[in-house]
């Protein structure tokens, strides 16, 4: 499957080497395009969940024929992020990290979405920052979740009508779990201010790929 996305120069010269000395390692590739191995892997992840590429170990990539494009792909384009979202986890900036880490467990989640008194979006915090904090031997019962968490405006967002392809892209560029999917508004002083609606993660994204492999079609329910 093939999914049709528009390619950057690099990925563009990526396809074109591994069409023309696949299986070719990903090592290799960088060393064509002298650039690192590291700077690499967001293109290489890119073209592979696309399909362009695929990925053998201990053989490298090798590139498939276009004419591998079938109806799933098509069906999958269509798909949106409301389609997929599911229910975010909220708190407020000063619920104490204690409390945020308890709730982290009790919904079995990887991230936490954290809201103003207004509850727009003012940060985000993850399992990550909860382990640096902890190891930290921080006064988690005392200090609020909004000394650890990363703060706007560096929060990747998403929107209930943005493609499922351009947020699979969000996730490999970026290289993190789960966006929150947020209503933009501007307030009286004509900021622009977030409302968070939903989330949407690599879990929501695998099951949809799990569930058209399995039923074509038809849709899971997201909870």
């Amino acid at each position: 499957m093939v999914i049709i996305i528009d390619l950057n120069d690099r990925q563009e010269k990526i396809l074109a080497i591994v069409k023309r000395d696949g299986p070719i390692t990903g090592e290799k590739i960088a060393n064509l395009l002298n650039v690192t191995r590291a700077a690499l892997r967001p293109d290489l992840a890119v073209l592979t969940m696309s399909g362009y590429l695929e990925a053998k170990p201990r053989v490298g990539y090798t590139y498939k024929n276009e004419r591998t494009v079938n109806e799933i792909g098509k069906i999958l384009k269509g798909y949106r992020v409301k389609d997929i979202q599911s229910r975010p986890v909220i708190i407020r900036e000063n619920c104490s990290i204690y409390d945020a880490i308890v709730t982290l467990f009790v919904e079995d989640c990887g991230s936490i979405f954290v809201v103003s008194n207004d509850n727009l979006l003012s940060g985000i915090v993850s399992r990550k920052d909860f382990l640096k904090t902890t190891l930290g031997q921080a006064e988690i019962h005392k200090v609020p979740v909004s000394v650890i968490m990363t703060r706007m405006p560096n929060i990747i967002t998403a929107y209930a009508e943005e493609t499922v392809v351009s947020v699979v892209k969000k996730i490999v560029v970026h290289e993190i779990d789960s966006l929150p999917v947020v209503k933009c508004f501007l307030d009286v002083e004509g900021e622009e201010k977030y409302e968070v609606v939903g989330k949407v993660t690599k879990t929501n994204i695998a099951r949809l790929f799990l569930d058209l492999a399995e039923n074509g079609t038809e849709v899971l329910e997201f909870d």
